[in-house]
C-alpha cells in the first residue's frame, strides 16, 4: 500500500540526524578526508561544493554529508598544531602576522585595524572566544522559524565546543560593579541573551585549549565529505543558457597555483553554497558575474546576473575600550562576563594581559598585567557602508567603507556605553581595583593616548562623543554584503541563480546577540538540517508500507 506521507518520513529522518550517534567518527586532526589541495583531482564531482570552512561552512558541510557527497574548500590552513591558535596564552600573535600564511588577514577601514580570518573554523579560531546565543529579533530577521530546531542546533554545537569558564576575582568585580551600575539583574551562567549582566560561554576549555568550529568536523561522515585546506576559490561557474542562470561549478587553485575544476554531479538538487564570510561572499558573487554592473564593466568581468544590491550594508560593530589601571596585579582572562543593556550597549572584559597589543611604552607609566580593559559594542548597528572589488584576485581584500558612527543613534548609544562603564568603574564593588585618587578624565585622557587605530587626534578627551569618534576600534563583528531580501532570499538562495545560495555572515543586517559566532553556527547547522529534509521531501514523496 502507497501512502503520502512524506512530512512523517522527513520528520523521523531528521529526529534520527539529531539523535545519530556519531562517536565513531575521527576526533582532530586525524580527519580522514582533510587534505590539502595539492592533492586534490584536477576534476572531481559532487552533491554540494560548500566556499568557506568556517563558522557556518562547516556545520553546514558536516550535517549535508551524512546523506550527500559534499566537498568544502577552504583558503587557509588547518587550526590544529598551532599554539598561536589553540592555546589562550597566545591569543591575538596572529593579529601582527601579515605574511600570506598568517590564520589572520588584516585590512583597513576608515582607521581601524580589521581581521579576516584566512584558516579552518574561520573567526572560531581567531576570535576571543565568548559564545552566547542571539536574541529572538535575529532569528525573525533570519527567518529561522522552527524554534525546535534552532535550539536543537545551538546544543549540537555546544556539546562539541562550549565550556563554562572560570570566572576570578578581577572578572567577579567587574560583574558586581556593572550590576551595582544597574546594568541589573544579575543572570548567573547563562548562554541566553538577557538584558543585565552574566557569564557566558566560551570556546576555550578548562586547560586554555580553544575549539573551534573545525572540531564539529567529529560529525561528519567520511565516507561523504572531501575537505581540502588552501583551496583558493576563483569562481562560481554558472550556465546562462536556459531561462535563468544556473551554477554549476567552481575553479579553485591550489597553493602551488594550479587550478582544480570541482562540478555539481547533475542531480536537479545540487547546489553551490557560498560560505566565505562578509568579505568572501560579495566578493566570490561579483568575480563570478553577479553584482553591480559598473563594477563588473571596469574590471571586464562578464555580466552574468546585475545585481545591485551584491556588496551593500555593509556594517561593522564599533568597539570603544577603556583600559583601568589597577593597583594589584590581574588574573590574565578574556571576554566571560557580559553586561547587556536595555538601550543597546554591551559591556565585555579583558583583563591582565596585552589586549591592544601596544608596546609597554604606550601604557603612560602602567604596566596591562596590572590593568583591565573595560568595553562596550552597540547593536546594530544603524550605520552602513558598502564593499565594492578593486582587482580580480580573490586573494586581494576588496575595499570596504563601515561609516563607523555616521548615525548619530549609534554614536549617542556610544555615549551611553562609556557612561556605563564608567558609572561601574567608580562602584563600591569595583574599588579594589582602581586608583583611588584616579578620576574619570584622567581615565578617558590615559585612553586617549594609546594606539586604539590609526586615527590622528589629541591627547585629551573633549567629550565623549569626540572621544568615541577618535578611538573607535573593531570587535571582528562586520558583516552584510548579501542581505536578505535583497541578493537572497528567506532560504537563503541567490535571487535569480539557481543552484546557489549564500550562508554566513554576508546575509545579516544586524549582528546577532553580544557576539555573533554562537549565532551564525546555529545557523550553519540548522540551514544543513533545513536544506536535507526538503531534498528528502522531493526525492522520496511516496513510501511503501
Amino acid at each position: 500500500m502507497v501512502y503520502r506521507s512524506w512530512g512523517m518520513i522527513v520528520a523521523a529522518l531528521v529526529t534520527v540526524l539529531f539523535l545519530l550517534d556519531f562517536s565513531c567518527a575521527e576526533l582532530p586532526p586525524n580527519y580522514t578526508f582533510m587534505h590539502e589541495a595539492t592533492e586534490a583531482p584536477r576534476v572531481s564531482f559532487f552533491n554540494y561544493i560548500i566556499i568557506g570552512g568556517g563558522t557556518a561552512g562547516i556545520p553546514l558541510a558536516a550535517t549535508l554529508s551524512a546523506n550527500y557527497s559534499v566537498l568544502l574548500l577552504e583558503r587557509g590552513g588547518s587550526p590544529y598544531n598551532d599554539p598561536n591558535i589553540t592555546s589562550v596564552f597566545n591569543f591575538g600573535r596572529y593579529f601582527s602576522d601579515t605574511s600570506p600564511d598568517s590564520p589572520s588577514q588584516q585590512f583597513i577601514v576608515e582607521g581601524v585595524v580589521n581581521s579576516r580570518p584566512r584558516v579552518l573554523g574561520g573567526g572560531t579560531s581567531i576570535n576571543a572566544g565568548f559564545y552566547s546565543r542571539g536574541e529572538k529579533k535575529f532569528n525573525i530577521e533570519a527567518r529561522l522559524s522552527n524554534e525546535e530546531l534552532i535550539k536543537d542546533s545551538y546544543q549540537w554545537v555546544e556539546k562539541v565546543m562550549v565550556f563554562e569558564p572560570v570566572v576570578q576575582n578581577w572578572q567577579s568585580a567587574l560583574r558586581a560593579a556593572l550590576v551595582e551600575a544597574r546594568v541589573a539583574p544579575n543572570n548567573g551562567f547563562t548562554y541566553d541573551h538577557l538584558v543585565g549582566t552574566k557569564v557566558g560561554g566560551t570556546i576555550f576549555d578548562e586547560n586554555g585549549t580553544r575549539h573551534t568550529a573545525a572540531d564539529l568536523l567529529q560529525y561528519a561522515n567520511p565516507k561523504g565529505l572531501s575537505l581540502f585546506l588552501h583551496a583558493s576559490v576563483q569562481q562560481i561557474l554558472v550556465n546562462c543558457r536556459g531561462k535563468k542562470p544556473r551554477a554549476y561549478g567552481v575553479v579553485f587553485e591550489d597553493s602551488l597555483g594550479k587550478k582544480h575544476l570541482a562540478y555539481l554531479n547533475g542531480r536537479r538538487n545540487n547546489e553551490i553554497i557560498l560560505a566565505a564570510g562578509a568579505l568572501g561572499s560579495p566578493q566570490l558573487l561579483m568575480l563570478s558575474g553577479i553584482g553591480p554592473k559598473d563594477q563588473l564593466n571596469a574590471l571586464n568581468i562578464k555580466v552574468v546576473l546585475e545585481q545591485p544590491y551584491v556588496g551593500q550594508y555593509m556594517a561593522d560593530n564599533p568597539l570603544n575600550v577603556l583600559f583601568i589601571p589597577s593597583p594589584i596585579a590581574i588574573e590574565p582572562s578574556i571576554v566571560q562576563v557580559v553586561g547587556i543593556t536595555p538601550v543597546g550597549n554591551y559591556i565585555e572584559e579583558a583583563g591582565g594581559f596585552n589586549f591592544i597589543f601596544a608596546n609597554l611604552s604606550d601604557y603612560q607609566g602602567f604596566t596591562y598585567e596590572k590593568g583591565g580593559f573595560v568595553f562596550e559594542k552597540i547593536n546594530g548597528p544603524l550605520s552602513k557602508g558598502d564593499l565594492k572589488i578593486v582587482n580580480k584576485n580573490p586573494a586581494d581584500n576588496p575595499l570596504v567603507t563601515f561609516n563607523y558612527f555616521s548615525e548619530h543613534e549609534d554614536l549617542q548609544k556610544c555615549v551611553n556605553g562609556i557612561k556605563t562603564i564608567l558609572k561601574a568603574v567608580d562602584s563600591k564593588a569595583f574599588s579594589k581595583y582602581k586608583y583611588s585618587n584616579m578620576t574619570d578624565q584622567d581615565i578617558l585622557d590615559l585612553n586617549m593616548k594609546l594606539p586604539y587605530n590609526l586615527i590622528v587626534h589629541g591627547n585629551t578627551s573633549s567629550s565623549l562623543e569626540q572621544h568615541c569618534r577618535d578611538t573607535v576600534r573593531s570587535i571582528w563583528h562586520y558583516h552584510g554584503g548579501c542581505p536578505i531580501g535583497k541578493v537572497v532570499d528567506d532560504e537563503y538562495k541567490v535571487l535569480g541563480v539557481d543552484s546557489l545560495r549564500v550562508i554566513d555572515g554576508s546575509t545579516i543586517l544586524n549582528s546577532p546577540g553580544t557576539n555573533p559566532q554562537a549565532s551564525v553556527l546555529m545557523l550553519g547547522r540548522y540551514m544543513g538540517v533545513t536544506i536535507l529534509s526538503q531534498r528528502i521531501a522531493q526525492e522520496k514523496p511516496y513510501v511503501d508500507w
